[in-house]
């Protein structure tokens, strides 16, 4: 699995022109599951991400998590980041999972994220979506459960 981790001042995600999910202040996660990923991997991810210290604590470091912040969690399921470009100009995406594999596993991140005890909201699997976020520093993060960089 790879995530974009983007730390947000503000997120939402637009489906069919109506306002569908946002959140105020916390992460905006594009998630995406490769061929080879499995629950256990989401259920691992989840946790990194709800725990990944990349809020500022009184002297200004970079050492709170989503829920020390009091933010909420934004997810929203992302092929594209699975895209290889390291060859001609057109990604390719044969990494990523086919979509009834890639769901209930996209769903399990969401969920192992929820039982935490924070704000999850979602997208639309599989749907077009507009995004639009605010965001804060910027603090961007990259994870790969495959630790391939």
């Amino acid at each position: 699995m790879r995530a974009v981790v983007q730390r947000v001042a503000q997120a939402s995600v637009t489906v069919e022109e109506k306002p569908y999910s946002a959140i105020e202040h916390g992460l905006l996660v594009y998630l995406g599951v490769a061929a080879h990923d499995a629950k256990s991997d989401a259920v691992a991810l989840a946790h990194k991400v709800r725990h990944l210290r990349i809020f500022n604590d009184e002297q200004g470091r970079l050492n709170c998590d989503v829920a020390d912040a009091g933010g909420a969690v934004l997810v929203i399921s992302a092929f594209t980041t699975l895209g290889d470009a390291r060859k001609g100009r057109r990604p390719a995406y044969t990494a990523a999972a086919k979509p009834e594999q890639a769901d209930p596993i996209y769903q399990a991140f969401c969920d192992a994220l929820e039982a935490t005890g924070i704000t999850v909201k979602r997208g639309v699997f599989r749907s077009y979506m507009q995004v639009t976020a605010i965001n804060d520093g910027p603090v961007c993060i990259l994870l790969d459960t495959a630790k391939s960089f």
